[in-house]
C-alpha cells in the first residue's frame, strides 16, 4: 500500500559501490620511509575489478603536479596548501578520484563540512606528499601495490563521522549512511563506515586496504589527524554550516509535543460520572420530597383540576374560561378534522377512481427508478464533494495523477519454527521466523511469478501486468515495481539457491545475502561472498519495512509475514485502461480465491476489493428486507383481522388489507427513490438498507392506528359507512400528520448535513415517509372503505366473490386493548409503580450523559465488509503485521516562484535554507513522530536538484552541439557541463537556468554515475506547464507512523493539517496535506458537531411541527420534545455499552431515532391532550390504553440484517430505538403526563360536547 520505493527507484543503486572507488592506492614496500616521501606515483596495471587499476610503487620524493591539474586538484581538495603543490599524485590519479567521488558528492555535498572531511580523507591518502608518516605497503606484485595499512587518527575519524551521520538522502526518505555503512544505521559508527569503504568485499576497492585507528603514533607511524570540520561550522571558502535535519547539532532545542490534557476528575474520578451521580442524588431527593408533600396534600384537599367545569350541566359554560390559544388551537384543530373528514368520505365514495390516481402517481415517480444509480465508490459515500479533503484529493488526481492502485498479499505460514543461522566469518547466531525458509521462499516466489503470468481479458484483449503495472524507467527498463523481498533474488529460484562455499563449509548463502539487502537495498553487490544484487529488477530499492511484518524494531529476521505489492497504474480520465486494470484485479482476485498451499496462509486484497465487496453486500441483503417484509405481512394479516369465532376466520381477516398496506409503504419507498432518481441523485447502501425498514415501522404504525380504531368505532344512528370511516379519519389523521410532518421535516433538516450518507439517506427517507403518510390517508383508506363493505356482507377475504351466511355478530374489544385497558395501565399509573418509574429512567438518564463523551468516534473498517468476505482476513493482518503508515504529500499549491532564491529558501531543506521552510517543518515534525504521527523527512525534489546540477558533479550535462540533456553515463566529448566551475557556477540556479536544467532533472534515469536523477522519484511531484517554462503545484512525500484504529487515522489527519497550515503560514502560500485516506476520515474532525447540529435541528423541528400540530400547546410540545431528546441522549448509553462508534451510518440512525420516538410519543401526547377524564392520571391512563395497542407493532420490526456493519450499526440501534422508544412512549411518558401533563384544553372539551350531544357514543376521541 505504501509506495515508498516509488519516490527513490534507482537513485543510490551504484552509490555504496562506487563509493569506495576513489581508493585507488600503492603503498611503500614493508619499511618505513621518511617524511617527505611518496609511497606511490601515478597509475600501473589492472585490478581484477572492471576498469579499475593499482597505483604504482614509488618511494622517492613528491614530484611537482602538472600544470593542467592544478584547477582540478583546487576542485577536489580545497583549502590543501602544498607550497609547490609537489605531491604523491599525478593527473590521473586526481581524474580517477573525481570519478570515484562523484556519488558521494551527489549525496553527502548537501553538509559542506561532511564532504570536505571526507575529501580530507582521501586527499591525504591520494596526493599527500607526507604518505609515508601514515601509510605502510604490505604486499606488491612487480610495481603494483596490492595491499596496505592506513593510520586514521580516532578523533578525525570519529569528527568525520559526527560531521556526516545526519545528513540525509532526501529521496528515500533515509539517512544517507544508511546506504553507505554496509550495515545498519544503528549498528553504524566512525570505524566501520571507513572498513566498509576500505573492505575489497565490495568488489569497487582494487586492493585491502587496513585501517588503523589510533590518536598515537604506532609501530613508527603517525596517524592521519587532520583537523575536521563539525556540521555547524562554516569552512574558510565561505561554505555555510549544514542545515539543521543534516546536523542535529545545529538544530535548536528538540521540539517538545504538547502534554496530552489530563482527564477531567473529580477527587480522581471521572468527572462527568461524579457531576451525574450527584445531579441524580439531588434529583431522587427533590422528586421524592415533592411526592411526599403532594401525597400528604391530597389526603387532606381531594379537588379535581377541571374544578366548577365539571360541576356545571350547562356545556356552553365550558367554553367560559378558554385562554385565546386554546381558542385558535381548537380551530385549528377542527380546521384538520373536518378536512381530513370530508377527504376520507370521498375516499370511500370513490374508491376506485382515488386508487386509480394513487396507482398512477406511484407509477409514473417510480419510472425515475430506470435511472437508478447505486454508488458504492467508497469516496462518494463518505466525502462530500464540497468537502476540504475532496476537493485536496481532486486537486492532486488533476494535477499529478490518481495515487497507483495497490494489489498485495499479507503471506504467513502455519509451520511453527524458528531455525538458527550461524555466520561463516564469526558473530552472533541469527534467529529467522519460519516464513524465511528458504523452501517457502521458493513457494511463495511461484506463487508470485504464477500472479505475474496472469491474463485477464478485456473486449477480447489479453491484459498481463506489464500493460497496467508501474515500471518507473521505462521504457529503459520495463519490469514492473514488485515490493517483495524476494526481489533481493531478483525474482530468480537460481539466486536464491545461490550458495558460497566448499563441501565443508557454507560461507555465505541466502541468509547473509538477506541480512546484507535488509541494511543495504539499494546496493548492486552485497559485502557477502556471493555479490549478489540487492536492488530491484525495476531499477529501484526494495525496503523491508515494506516488504515485511510482524518483526520487532529492526531485526527484519524476525519477520512472522511477508508482504508482496504490485502497485498499478491509475488513471484519472481514461477509462479503458481503467477497465483493464480492473479486469486484470479481478482476474488476481479470482486466482487467489481458488489458490491452495497447505504451508501458506495468504490474506490478500486489489484495489477494486472494498467497493467489490459492498456491491456484494448490497445485493445480498435485498433478501433481507424481503424476509422483513413477510414476516411483517404476516404479522399484519393476523394482528389486524378481529377475528371473531373459527367460523368467520377467512370474513374477519384483514389478508388483503395488510397486503394492501405492505404494497402502500414499498410504493411510497418507490416513488421517493424514483423521484430523486430522475434528479439525478444516486441511491447508497444506506439508503437501500435503512429506508425500506423505517418506512415499514412507521407505515405499520399508522395503518394500526387507522383500522383499530376503524375496529373500535361504533357506527353513529343514520350514519353511513363512508360518513363513519370520514369522522375517524378526521379523528386520526391530525395525529398521523403530526407525527409524518414531525418525522418529514426532522429528516429534511438532516439533509444540511454535509456527509453524503447523511444527507442521501434524509432526502429519501423524509420524502418516503411523507408519500407514506399520503397513500394511507388516501388509498389505504378507500382500500379499508371497500374492506369493510365486504366485512358487512359477510364476504371472504381474498376470494370476494364468496359469501356466508348472515350471522348474529359481536363486537368486542381486541385482546391487546383489553390487556393495556385492564392491566398494563392501571399498573404503571399506581401511586407507588410512578415514582420507581420516574426514579429508574432518570437514572438511566444520568448514565447516559455521563458516558456521552466516552462513544467512540470512527468506523472500523472491517465493519463495512461481509462477514464471509476475503479482505476481512487482509483487514486483520495488514493491522497485525504491516509496519508502515501510508504516504502523506505535502502539496505547495502554482504560483510560488521556485526559481527565485527566496522561493528556494522557503522550501529546500539543505544549506542556505530558511529555519522555518516546508522541509525543516516536516523534517521537525518526525522527530515527534509519536505526536504528529509524522515519520521521516520528507523526499525533497528541490534539494536533490540542487546536488544534480552542482558543476562538480557529472549529473548535469548536454550535448554542446544541440543543448539536449546527455546522460552521465553517456561517454561523448560534446557533453559539457551544464553550469562552469565558479563562484557563482557552484551557487544554485536561479532564473533562466532554474527552469532550463529543471525538465533535464526530471528526465534523467539514476544510474553507476549519478544516482541523483530525478525520474523515477520526482516525475509526477512537479507539474511543468507552458512548454516545460514554468512550475505548477508541486508536492513532498513522506509517511505517515503505523495507523492501525480509526483514532490513529483521525489523528495522523487531524495533525498534517496543522502541520500544512503552519507551513502555509511561514510560505505566505498555499500548501495542504493530502493521503489517500483523509476522504474517509475528514468527516470524524467535525462528526461532534454535525451530530448536535442534526439532532438540534431534528429536535427544534419536532417542537415546532408539534406546537402547531398539537393546537398550539406549547407545553405538550415540550414533553414531546423531552422524551425524544431522553431517547436519543440514552442512545448514546447503548452506543457506549455496545461498544457502537460515532460515526456517519449511526449518526444516521441518531437521526432516525428522532424521527421513531415520534411515532411512540406524539400519538400518546395527543390522545391525553383531547381526554376528558377528571386528572391527569386518568387521562394518562385512557391515552395509553387507546394508543398503546396500537404502537407496540413497531417493536416487532427492524431486526434482521446480514451484513456486519448492519449487525452492529443496525440491528444493535434498532433494537435500541425500537426498545427505548417503547419503554419511554408506553412506560415513562404516561407516568411524566400523569405528573406534570398539560391542563385540559377547555375549548377542545366545550367542541367535543357540542359535537356528541344527543348522541349516545361516549364522549372520548377512539383511535
Amino acid at each position: 500500500m505504501q509506495i515508498s520505493v516509488l519516490k527513490c527507484k534507482g537513485q543510490m543503486k551504484m552509490l555504496c559501490e562506487h563509493f569506495t572507488q576513489m581508493i585507488i592506492v600503492s603503498l611503500l614496500s614493508g619499511s618505513q620511509v621518511e617524511a617527505q616521501h611518496c609511497v606511490w606515483y601515478g597509475e600501473c596495471g589492472k585490478s581484477p575489478l572492471s576498469g579499475k587499476k593499482y597505483n604504482c610503487n614509488y618511494t622517492g620524493p613528491p614530484i611537482p603536479l602538472e600544470p593542467e591539474g592544478y584547477d582540478l586538484l583546487k576542485e577536489l581538495c580545497p583549502g590543501y596548501d602544498y607550497g609547490n603543490q609537489s605531491l604523491c599524485c599525478n593527473v590521473d590519479q586526481l581524474h580517477t578520484l573525481k570519478a570515484n567521488l562523484q556519488l558521494p558528492l551527489q549525496f553527502l555535498s548537501r553538509c559542506p563540512a561532511c564532504f570536505f572531511n571526507l575529501m580530507n580523507l582521501f586527499c591525504e591518502l591520494t596526493c599527500s606528499p607526507h604518505q609515508s608518516q601514515f601509510m605502510n605497503a604490505t604486499k606488491f606484485n612487480g610495481s603494483d601495490v596490492l595491499e596496505v595499512q592506513y593510520y586514521i587518527g580516532q578523533t578525525f575519524a570519529n569528527g568525520m563521522y559526527n560531521a556526516c551521520k545526519d545528513v540525509q538522502a532526501p529521496s528515500s526518505n533515509m539517512k544517507a549512511l544508511a546506504l553507505l555503512c554496509g550495515d545498519k544505521l544503528d549498528k553504524c559508527n566512525a570505524t566501520n563506515w571507513i572498513e566498509f569503504m576500505f573492505n575489497t568485499n565490495n568488489e569497487q576497492t582494487p586492493f585491502p586496504i587496513d585501517p588503523i585507528f589510533s590518536d598515537v603514533p604506532v609501530s613508527g607511524y603517525t596517524p592521519m589527524n587532520n583537523k575536521t570540520y563539525d556540521c555547524t561550522e562554516g569552512l574558510e571558502d565561505g561554505s555555510d554550516p549544514c542545515s539543521c535535519q543534516d546536523c542535529s547539532k545545529a538544530c535548536g532545542p528538540k521540539p517538545v509535543p504538547p502534554p496530552l490534557p489530563p482527564p477531567w476528575t473529580i477527587f480522581g474520578v471521572d468527572a462527568m460520572t461524579v457531576i451525574m451521580w450527584i445531579f441524580y442524588m439531588a434529583f431522587l431527593l427533590i422528586f421524592i420530597g415533592a411526592v411526599l408533600v403532594a401525597w400528604c396534600y391530597r389526603k387532606r384537599t381531594i379537588m379535581s383540576e377541571y374544578g366548577p367545569i365539571l360541576d356545571s350541566n350547562n356545556p356552553l359554560s365550558l367554553n367560559i374560561n378558554a385562554t385565546c390559544c386554546e381558542t385558535l388551537g381548537e380551530r385549528f384543530e377542527n380546521a384538520l378534522r373536518i378536512l381530513f373528514s370530508s377527504w376520507g368520505s370521498f375516499c370511500v365514495r370513490h374508491p376506485f377512481l382515488v386508487i386509480l390516481a394513487c396507482l398512477m402517481l406511484v407509477a409514473v415517480s417510480s419510472g425515475g427508478l430506470v435511472y437508478m444509480h447505486i454508488t458504492t465508490d467508497p469516496v462518494e459515500l463518505w466525502s462530500a464533494p464540497t468537502s476540504q479533503a475532496r476537493q485536496e484529493k481532486d486537486y492532486f488526481d488533476s494535477h499529478f495523477g490518481p495515487f497507483f492502485r495497490t494489489v498485495q498479499l499479507i503471506i504467513t505460514t502455519p509451520l511453527n519454527k524458528t531455525f538458527m543461522y550461524s555466520p561463516y566469518f564469526g558473530g552472533s547466531d541469527v534467529p529467522f521466523g519460519a516464513i524465511l525458509d528458504k523452501d517457502i521462499l521458493h513457494q511463495v516466489l511461484d506463487l508470485q511469478l504464477d500472479i505475474e503470468r496472469l491474463v485477464a481479458t478485456y473486449e477480447g484483449q489479453k491484459i498481463t501486468l506489464k500493460d497496467i503495472c508501474l515500471a518507473p524507467l521505462a521504457p529503459y527498463n520495463d519490469n514492473c515495481t514488485i515490493l517483495s523481498i524476494l526481489n533481493y533474488f531478483q525474482n530468480s529460484h537460481a539466486v536464491l539457491d545461490h550458495i558460497s562455499g566448499d563441501q565443508f563449509f557454507v560461507y555465505a548463502d541466502f541468509h547473509s545475502h538477506f541480512l546484507y539487502c535488509v541494511s543495504a537495498p539499494a546496493s548492486l553487490n552485497d559485502t557477502t561472498l556471493l555479490h549478489d544484487p540487492c536492488l530491484g529488477t525495476f531499477g529501484g530499492p526494495v525496503f523491508p519495512w515494506l516488504a515485511l511484518g510482524g518483526y520487532d524494531e529492526t531485526n527484519y529476521n524476525n519477520a512472522t509475514a511477508l508482504v508482496i505489492t504490485f502497485p498499478i497504474n491509475n488513471y484519472l480520465n481514461d477509462s479503458v485502461r481503467l477497465e483493464k486494470a480492473l479486469a486484470w484485479e479481478k482476474e488476481f482476485i479470482n486466482f487467489m480465491k481458488n489458490f491452495k498451499n497447505p504451508n501458506l496462509t495468504i490474506a490478500f486484497s486489489a484495489e477494486r476489493s472494498v467497493e467489490d465487496e459492498i456491491d456484494r453486500e448490497s445485493n445480498s441483503d435485498i433478501s433481507t428486507i424481503v424476509i422483513s417484509y413477510v414476516i411483517m405481512f404476516i404479522y399484519i394479516s393476523l394482528a389486524l383481522g378481529h377475528i371473531q369465532s373459527f367460523s368467520r376466520v377467512m370474513v374477519d381477516s384483514k389478508i388483503s388489507l395488510g397486503i394492501a398496506g405492505i404494497l402502500i409503504v414499498l410504493s411510497s419507498v418507490a416513488a421517493s427513490l424514483g423521484i430523486f432518481s430522475y434528479a439525478g441523485v444516486p441511491l447508497t447502501l444506506i439508503v437501500i438498507e435503512v429506508i425500506p425498514f423505517l418506512v415499514l415501522a412507521v407505515g405499520v404504525d399508522n395503518i394500526f392506528i387507522i383500522v383499530q380504531t376503524y375496529q373500535r368505532d361504533e357506527r353513529m344512528p343514520q350514519e353511513e359507512l363512508h360518513q363513519q370511516i370520514g369522522r375517524i379519519l378526521g379523528d386520526v389523521a391530525p395525529s398521523m400528520f403530526l407525527s409524518s410532518c414531525s418525522e418529514t421535516v426532522a429528516f429534511f433538516l438532516g439533509a444540511l448535513s454535509n456527509m453524503p450518507a447523511v444527507r442521501t439517506f434524509s432526502l429519501f427517507a423524509g420524502l418516503a415517509i411523507f408519500i407514506d403518510f399520503l397513500l394511507q390517508i388516501s388509498c389505504f383508506v378507500s382500500l379499508l372503505g371497500l374492506d369493510a363493505r365486504r366485512q358487512e356482507e359477510n364476504r371472504l377475504d381474498i376470494i370476494c366473490c364468496v359469501k356466508l351466511p348472515e350471522g348474529q355478530t359481536t363486537k368486542t374489544d381486541g385482546f391487546l386493548f383489553r390487556f393495556f385497558k385492564k392491566i398494563y395501565a392501571p399498573f404503571i399509573l399506581k401511586e407507588w409503580v410512578r415514582p420507581i418509574i420516574v426514579a429508574v429512567f432518570v437514572g438511566i438518564l444520568s448514565f447516559s450523559i455521563a458516558v456521552v463523551n466516552k462513544v467512540e468516534i470512527g468506523l472500523d473498517q472491517k465493519l463495512s465488509m461481509p462477514d464471509d468476505s476475503y479482505v476481512l482476513d487482509y483487514f486483520k493482518n495488514m493491522s497485525k503485521y504491516l509496519h508502515t503508515g501510508p504516504p502523506v504529500y505535502f502539496v505547495v499549491e502554482e504560483g510560488l516562484n521556485y526559481s527565485s532564491p527566496d522561493g528556494q529558501n522557503v522550501v529546500c531543506g539543505g544549506v542556505g535554507c530558511n529555519n522555518n521552510s516546508l522541509v525543516q517543518q516536516v523534517y521537525e515534525a518526525s522527530l515527534i513522530s509519536n505526536y504528529t504521527t509524522i515519520a521521516v523527512i520528507p523526499s525533497s525534489w528541490l534539494d536533490d536538484y540542487f546536488d544534480w546540477v552542482k558543476p562538480q558533479s557529472t549529473c548535469c550535462r548536454y550535448y554542446n552541439t544541440t543543448g539536449a540533456f546527455c546522460n552521465a553515463s553517456v561517454i561523448n566529448s560534446s557533453c559539457v557541463h551544464c553550469r562552469p566551475m565558479t563562484p557563482s557556477g557552484k551557487q544554485r540556479p536561479v532564473g533562466e537556468d532554474f527552469m532550463r536544467f529543471l525538465p533535464m532533472f526530471l528526465s534523467d534515469n539514476p544510474n553507476a554515475k549519478c544516482g541523483k536523477g530525478g525520474h523515477a522519484a520526482y516525475s509526477a511531484a512537479v507539474d511543468l506547464y507552458s512548454n516545460n517554462t514554468e512550475i505548477g503545484a508541486t508536492y513532498f512525500m513522506t509517511y505517515h507512523t503505523i495507523l492501525k484504529e480509526s483514532p490513529d487515522f483521525i489523528n495522523a489527519l487531524k495533525n498534517a493539517r496543522i502541520l500544512a497550515d503552519s507551513i502555509s503560514q511561514s510560505l505566505d502560500h498555499k500548501v495542504f496535506a493530502y493521503s489517500v485516506f483523509y476522504v474517509f476520515y475528514e468527516q470524524y474532525l467535525s462528526i461532534v458537531y454535525d451530530t448536535a447540529l442534526n439532532l438540534g435541528l431534528s429536535l427544534a423541528a419536532i417542537f415546532v411541527v408539534t406546537t402547531v400540530l398539537l393546537g398550539f400547546e406549547l407545553w405538550s410540545a415540550v414533553i414531546v420534545s423531552i422524551t425524544i431528546a431522553m431517547i436519543v441522549i440514552n442512545m448514546f448509553g447503548v452506543m457506549w455499552l455496545w461498544d457502537i462508534s460515532l460515526n456517519a451510518v449511526s449518526l444516521v440512525n441518531l437521526v432516525m431515532s428522532c424521527g421513531i420516538s415520534v411515532e411512540f410519543c406524539s400519538h400518546i401526547v395527543r390522545a391525553f391532550s383531547v381526554s376528558l377524564k377528571k386528572n391527569r392520571v386518568e387521562r394518562a391512563e385512557e391515552a395509553l390504553a387507546h394508543m398503546g395497542s396500537s404502537l407496540s407493532a413497531c417493536i416487532l420490526i427492524l431486526a434482521l440484517s446480514k451484513s456486519q456493519i448492519f449487525q452492529v450499526f443496525y440491528f444493535r440501534m434498532y433494537l435500541a430505538i425500537v426498545l427505548l422508544g417503547a419503554t419511554h412512549g408506553l412506560i415513562f411518558l404516561p407516568v411524566l403526563l400523569s405528573y406534570i401533563g398539560p391542563s385540559v384544553n377547555k375549548a377542545k372539551v366545550f367542541a367535543a360536547n357540542q359535537r356528541y350531544t344527543g348522541t349516545e357514543r361516549e364522549r372520548l376521541l377512539n383511535y
